[in-house]
Formats: structure tokens, sequence, C-alpha cells
């Protein structure tokens, strides 16, 4: 999975040398180039994985994978932002309205978000009408206010609750802020392919829900030079989360067991799917 994980992160990065091709120095430019920069590829991972678990070759689902990725970093900008996380590191590198400033910062996290569904369009994906029409009109709704921004949205609203949020409320919350572009990652290789999504959503949703309690167990045990980022965030600011609810080690057992349902998920696709399978363990083992 090492391997295939590598090979991701090379194309994805090869395909964002051709897009970003003939751009300028301007500070929005520049912060576009800086923000899809590194990362683990996770959701690049689960497009081009799914599409060739459905026949569609790297070349062409390298646009959707690099896509959701532009996406994701847009997510990112604005929610490192003073108005919203408030975080001065992503990634091990200052965030972009530290490198640069907060207006800066806003039009990336814009910029981004338009290239994610220009990158759907591009003629290298070579996917049919109809395939690409559901490719952005989910990608729409999964970043949207039924989906990403919701879930962004309960998080801030959860801050200044009278009550700290139920299992049941954070659950639902990951599965908007974090769960939706998951989903979408692993669905969209099925879509390409002209195939059933279903088996690939129901394993995404939940990859998702383990990726955020792992990310909720490194705030705890994480080590900020590892992770890239500030860790103990949550429980200085008191916040809900599902290892303040359940406790760690409860905490660390809902994770393994949301990977054994993903796994069981991936059971149409046999042996053929163990890359999938290989990710699913390495969500709850990471330590980025």
């Amino acid at each position: 999975m090492q391997d295939a994980l590598s090979g991701c992160r090379a194309a994805v990065d090869a395909c964002f040398d051709t897009v970003f091709e003939g751009f300028g120095t301007l500070p929005v430019e520049e912060g576009m180039r800086y923000a899809v920069n590194g990362g683990k590829r996770l959701r690049a991972f689960l497009v081009m994985e799914g599409a060739t678990l459905h026949g569609v070759s790297p070349e062409r689902s390298v646009w959707a994978a690099a896509a959701i990725e532009a996406l994701h970093a847009y997510s990112l900008v604005h929610d490192d932002l003073p108005c919203m996380d408030d975080d001065d590191l992503r990634r091990g590198q200052p965030t972009v309205h530290k490198r640069w400033d907060e207006t800066t910062a806003v039009l990336v996290g814009d910029a981004l978000q338009t290239l994610a569904f220009e990158l759907l369009t591009r003629p290298e994906l070579d996917a049919p009408a109809e395939a690409r029409g559901a490719l952005v009109a989910s990608l729409a709704k999964a970043a949207g206010a039924r989906g990403m921004v919701r879930g962004q949205a309960q998080d801030i609203a959860a801050e200044t609750a009278r009550a700290p949020l139920t299992l049941d409320e954070i659950t639902e919350l990951q599965a908007n802020k974090t769960g939706a572009l998951i989903e979408w990652s692993a669905r969209a290789g099925a879509i390409l392919g002209g195939a059933d999504p279903e088996p690939l959503g129901r394993y995404a949703q939940a990859l998702g829900l383990a990726f955020q309690i792992r990310d909720d167990i490194l705030d705890v045990e994480g080590d900020a030079e590892k992770t890239g980022k500030a860790v103990g965030k949550d429980a200085r600011a008191g916040k809900a989360t599902f290892v303040s609810l359940l406790g760690l080690e409860g905490a660390k057992a809902r994770a393994s067991s949301l990977v054994d349902e993903a796994c069981a998920a991936l059971s149409p696709y046999g042996t053929r799917a163990e890359a999938l399978r290989d990710l699913a363990r390495f969500v709850i083992s990471r330590e980025t």
C-alpha cells in the first residue's frame, strides 16, 4: 500500500505541475501551489484505487484525484483561518494566512474550490457526459451545505452551545465535515467506470469515521512534530470528541470495529481490493 500511495502522490503532483504551468507569481497563484503541496493523498488514493477496480486507467482517474485534492486543500486553507479554527501550522508548514495574509488565504481557497470542478471537465478524464455530470453534482453536494460546509458549521456552532455534543451528534457532524469528501473519493472510481458505487460508498462511510476518530486520538496522544499541527487543542477548548465521550481505549476500539466494517464492505471485489483494506488499517495506525 505504501508503494501505491507513493505512486499516487507522484501522479497527482505531476498533474498539478501540468495544471500550474503558466501560472505567475501573484500571491494567490503561489498560494495555490503551496496549499496543494504535501499531504497523505488519501482521497486521491481512494479515487485511483476505486477506478482501477473498475478498469479505469490511472491516466484518466488522476484528474478526478487531483480535483478532490484541490477541493480538500481549499477546505484546509479556510479551516485554518483565524475566523475558523485559527491554526498556525498545516503539514508542518505555516498555514497560508501565516505565510501570506488572510486576504490571500481566502482567495487561494476560493480559487482551489473552483479549480476542483474545472479539473472534472478536463478532456484527459475521458468520461461520458453522464459520468462527468454525476461527479460534478455529487462533489458539489459533498462539499456544500449538505456535506462538508454543513459539518464545519455544526462544529463552529458546537463551540458556543450550552451543552456538549452527544455521540450521535458528533458522528453526524463528522460524517459531514470529513466523511462526505472521503465517500465521494471512494465512489468516484466506480462512477467513472459506469459501475455501482454503493459497495465503495459503504466502505468509505466506515473509513471516514475511523479516520476522524484517529484524528481525535492523535490530538490526545500525538506528537506535534509528526502530525505537523498543534495537538491538545480539543481538550484545552473543552470540546466534545470521540475520545472525551468514549475514552481513549473506547475510541480505539470503535475505530478498529469500523475498519472491520470497511473491509467487509469490500467483499464483492475479493482480493483485488487488498490495497483498500490496507488503507483502512493504515488510517487507524497513522501518526500524522
